[in-house]
């Protein structure tokens, strides 16, 4: 059976005793265990359900991430519960898993899950991962990403309507650079629109790619989106996270559940679809029916990579304008041409930056 596949159904077996279940996927075994534990409380899913909706979507989800390192993200008592990051794969683990290792800013290595199959998804799912959140890299290489990462979200007072327009902008200046963006929802507030690039250029370059697209779309419709890294200064916008491009940033793949009551799926679509889409419409309940039927507009993203080039020289000139760098996340060294880190009103009061 070919990689990314799943049997057409999976083999159950049940043991009251013990409270659980063993989904035969890929292969393999994965064992689910408290299957009747409600994660989602709209309409009393269960983790035995979150794993079965991945078997069910398994290719499509595999596909966002598959040969990527993908950190674990873990609701042991379901979506309204508290949640861990989990880097590194546990050390009691099926002798089956495959895993990468990967560096982080600080110089610190882990060695994080690296799904090849569905039964990588299935086996996350059973360690209360909802959704999937991989590296932008493959672990051929993984100083290089091989996906630029647009995430649209909506601040407080603006809303999915907006959130539909900053997308349509973003479609057209991805074309007008000869680029396709392949367009999902969030699951939870906002859109998302993976790029498929060439692996040539590192975290920086993607990032700076990124920036000055976010930039270029806070150009042409500012009342709508911004692209400031400060909360102060976005107001009632759609900000441009370009920040989702830096090295170890991750975002919820597609087909990923989301950590709320319904349920929701960070669910692809077409770019028709992103003028009409209710996502509350997509859920764990109605995308497996929705992937069965062949819906699936995501599809597509492997079968062509496309070139920074044209965005980076937008960059270029932003930055020959007088426009530099833009604030990174706070784990991050401070860079060279980055300016002040401290929120705009603390600077005018501190008159200098934050230690």
């Amino acid at each position: 059976m070919a990689a990314g596949t799943t049997e057409a159904g999976y083999r159950r077996r049940v043991a009251a005793a013990d409270a659980y279940e063993v989904l035969d996927v890929n292969g393999h075994e994965v064992r689910i265990t408290n299957p009747d534990k409600v994660f989602f409380a709209a309409r009393g899913e269960t983790k035995l359900d979150l794993a079965r909706y991945y078997v069910a979507v398994g290719p499509g989800a595999l596909r966002g991430v598959r040969e990527r390192p993908t950190v674990l993200k873990r609701y042991p008592n379901g979506a309204e519960g508290e949640f861990f990051f989990q880097k590194r794969v546990p050390a009691s683990r099926p002798p089956w898993l495959e895993t990468v290792t990967v560096h982080f800013p600080s110089g610190r290595q882990a060695e994080e899950l690296c799904p090849v199959n569905v039964a990588h998804v299935v086996w996350a799912a059973n360690l209360g991962c909802l959704d999937l959140n991989p590296w932008p890299v493959r672990r051929s290489d993984v100083d290089h990403p091989d996906e630029l990462r647009v995430d649209l979200d909506p601040q407080p007072g603006s809303g999915f309507d907006a959130v539909r327009r900053v997308a349509a902008e973003v479609h057209a200046v991805l074309s007008e650079h000869g680029v396709e963006g392949y367009p999902k929802t969030s699951g939870s507030r906002g859109l998302h629109v993976n790029v498929r690039i060439r692996p040539e250029w590192g975290f920086t370059e993607v990032r700076r790619a990124a920036l000055a697209l976010a930039r270029e779309i806070e150009r042409r419709i500012p009342q709508l989106a911004t692209s400031a890294w400060w909360k102060e200064e976005r107001g009632e916008r759609v900000f441009i996270d370009y920040n989702q491009n830096a090295r170890d940033r991750t975002v919820a793949s597609e087909y990923s559940v989301r950590a709320n009551p319904e349920a929701r799926v960070s669910c692809p679509l077409t770019w028709d679809e992103v003028a009409a889409v209710d996502p509350a419409d997509l859920t764990l309940s109605t995308v497996p029916a929705r992937y069965r039927a062949g819906v699936d507009p995501g599809a597509g993203i492997d079968d062509r990579s496309f070139g920074l080039e044209s965005l980076l020289e937008l960059a270029a000139r932003d930055e020959a304008g007088g426009l530099g760098d833009a604030p990174w996340p706070p784990h991050f060294g401070k860079r060279s041409g980055e300016p002040r880190r401290v929120p705009p009103s603390r600077a005018r009061k501190s008159g200098g930056e934050a230690p």
